[in-house]
């Protein structure tokens, strides 16, 4: 095909608010791919967008467009034929400064190609303009329709002269003067003719310009319609261009998508060992629940034994205490009595000696 992309970007595209000429009017619903087109057999530069088979952007680069950047992210130009302006928003100024160094740059290379082709247009419609102008001026001219100024006053003299001749030294004779007369007559007769006959050539060449003029704008309004067409066959060809270019971006994501479904499978695999095991571990934590919930209610049951044998440690303690004092107690009487006992036994021990 003669059009070809040469440089693509993506980019959320806008149309300025035809009632307002103020607002701006989103085309597509989130980011499309924006591509500039180079027509080789027309030398011509074009930017085409597609949202999905609609065309959301056929602008033809001229010399006169500038593209202006209205903000860090944003930027827009005006397109005549379009009656419209088209804005983008990109995701970063990089991508701003890249679409707008490549519109200077095809827009200087338009302009180069407009002035080569109006050189050659002026080149090769100069002398075809004059020849044109030389075949269609010959016949149309005064002199050729009424003769030249002299061969008009050539009769006029002699018709005059004739009844007016005055002898001189070279006076002709009546006779002379009568053929030449005659001579004249036929000469005019003739004129007369010719004129007719252009007069005649003349209506016919008008006639002629009338039909030419209107085969002229059969052929402008047949040109109009194959320019129309030719541009519907480019804008396809620019679609297909650019749906191919979607094709292959479709077929990229389609593969980093399945890339990334055979991450979250394999990642599913993952959590589906992790989960068994998180079932492992809480049937074991079940279990050591059931075991610790065992062990607590035997710890209970042994703090309530600790508590009852505590108990009767104090109550063993408390009688140990009570059979102490009392044995203390009876050691004391014990004590008295013996002390009686020996005093019994001296005073015994001395009866006996004093007796």
């Amino acid at each position: 095909m003669g059009e070809q992309p040469i440089y693509s970007t993506r980019a959320h595209v806008f149309q300025i608010d035809p009632s307002t000429k103020k607002n701006w009017v989103p085309t597509s619903k989130h980011a499309v791919t924006v591509s500039y087109f180079y027509d080789s057999t027309r030398n011509v530069y074009r930017i085409i967008s597609l949202d999905g088979s609609k065309a959301i952007i056929n602008s033809t680069i001229t010399p006169n467009m500038t593209f202006t950047k209205t903000s860090q992210k944003f930027g827009q130009w005006a397109d005549s034929r379009a009656n419209t302006v088209y804005g983008l928003g990109f995701s970063s100024e990089h991508h701003l400064l890249k679409f707008a160094e490549k519109f200077q740059e095809f827009k200087e290379a338009a302009r180069i190609a407009k002035e080569k082709s109006q050189e050659k247009m002026e080149l090769t419609s100069t002398p075809s303009q004059e020849s044109t102008a030389g075949d269609i001026q010959s016949p149309l001219t005064p002199e050729s329709i009424n003769g030249t100024d002299d061969e008009r006053a050539t009769p006029d003299v002699t018709q005059n002269s004739e009844p007016r001749a005055e002898p001189t030294q070279n006076a002709l004779p009546f006779t002379h003067s009568s053929t030449i007369s005659k001579h004249w007559e036929a000469e005019l007769a003739a004129l007369k003719g010719n004129n007719a006959k252009l007069t005649a050539a003349l209506l016919e060449s008008t006639a002629n310009v009338k039909q030419w003029k209107q085969q002229l704008a059969a052929y402008q309004e047949e040109a109009e319609r194959l320019h129309k067409r030719v541009t519907e066959l480019e804008c396809m060809s620019g679609q297909a261009n650019v749906i191919k270019s979607h094709k292959t971006e479709l077929n990229q994501t389609i593969e980093e998508l399945e890339s990334t479904l055979k991450m979250k499978e394999e990642e599913i695999e993952r959590l589906k060992e992790e989960m068994e095991n998180a079932r492992q571990l809480q049937a074991q934590r079940d279990t050591l629940t059931k075991k610790l919930q065992e062990t607590e209610t035997r710890n209970k049951d042994l703090e309530l034994q600790l508590a009852e044998l505590e108990q009767r440690l104090e109550k063993s303690q408390t009688e140990q205490e009570a059979f102490r004092k009392n044995l203390k107690t009876l050691l004391e009487i014990l004590d008295g009595k013996i002390f009686e006992l020996t005093e019994l036994r001296d005073n015994l021990a001395k009866l006996i000696e004093c007796s």
